[in-house]
């Protein structure tokens, strides 16, 4: 019989929608059961090829190009901040209380389910939790990266769907 590893460390995924609070009160609530930590982690994706030519056509001063680049990062903060900041700010005192368990929140730049299996890995995560494609099942039964990152997770991976109201959302 193979052994299962208790859940302490857990990555929870976020592509920093608006729905996906609904997945972070998920995994901060399956934290608080399990006695585990969440690491927050957010996949910014590289700028394409098509999106480099133009900055460096459009944009010839290196500085001014390099400062573009590094405003995608600042505005990914931001709307982490504000993620956060709109989680925590509910008046349940129960939630606040669990607010101990967020480890790390990060924003990592690269191809998303790389930088998710990586995340993962390096922090030494017993489980990946996602939100699914915020236009649910009904759009595609997941989104890319929650597919990609499913197929290739080597740790349970769990895939929380959005509700389609808000009174099912845990606190």
């Amino acid at each position: 019989m193979i052994p299962i590893n208790p859940i302490k460390t857990l990555l929870y995924a976020t592509d920093l929608s608006e729905g996906a609070i609904y997945a972070l009160r998920y995994a901060v609530r399956m934290a608080d059961a399990l006695d585990a930590h969440v690491h927050v982690v957010h996949a910014l994706r590289p700028l394409s090829e098509e999106a480099r030519i133009t900055l460096r056509t459009y944009v010839t001063d290196p500085q001014m190009r390099a400062a573009a680049v590094d405003d995608r990062l600042a505005a990914a903060r931001e709307v982490m901040a504000e993620r956060q900041k709109a989680f925590w700010d509910e008046p349940d005192p129960v939630c606040a209380a669990r607010r101990d368990r967020i480890a790390a929140i990060e924003i990592i730049e690269g191809n998303p389910p790389d930088v998710i299996l990586r995340h993962a890995a390096t922090i030494g995560a017993d489980m990946i939790l996602m939100g699914s494609h915020e236009h649910g099942f009904s759009h595609t039964f997941l989104g890319t990266v929650a597919k990609r990152v499913m197929r290739r997770s080597r740790i349970p991976t769990l895939i929380i769907p959005y509700p389609q109201d808000s009174e099912r959302t845990p606190r």
